[in-house]
């Protein structure tokens, strides 16, 4: 029969992906359908600076020692500098704060991030 148009569509126990930064964690998260919310949760990490304010007030040896033990495109540091981890919302924080929103699964760490560039 489907669900009527303008009817919310449960979501307690929906599967989500709340990613974080491109050097920290993410977490495969379970919705608790908080209605204040309508039923939605942090889409991920979020941004801290603009793209354009991360390239003015970050650099790329900072950027390399955040990465540090991450395999990553450092010899294309200069053209991601807008990716750098400190650029982002720190992704433990977010969840923390989405504590009503979401049940955290299970924690994830990046084994290889890759962007084209």
């Amino acid at each position: 029969m489907g669900v009527p148009i303008g009817s919310a569509i449960p979501t307690v126990g929906d599967l989500g992906v709340i990613p974080g930064s491109m050097g920290t964690d993410s977490f495969i998260v379970e919705g608790l359908g908080n209605a204040a919310s309508y039923d939605s949760a942090p889409h991920g990490a979020g941004r801290r600076m603009s793209q354009g304010e991360s390239r003015r007030a970050l650099n790329v040896e900072t950027f390399k020692a955040a990465m540090v033990g991450k395999a990553w495109q450092g010899g294309a540091a200069a053209k991601l500098l807008d990716e750098d981890p400190r650029a982002c919302e720190d992704i433990h924080t977010v969840m923390h704060d989405s504590a009503d929103l979401v049940r955290p699964g299970h924690h994830l760490w990046q084994v290889l991030n890759y962007k084209d560039v």
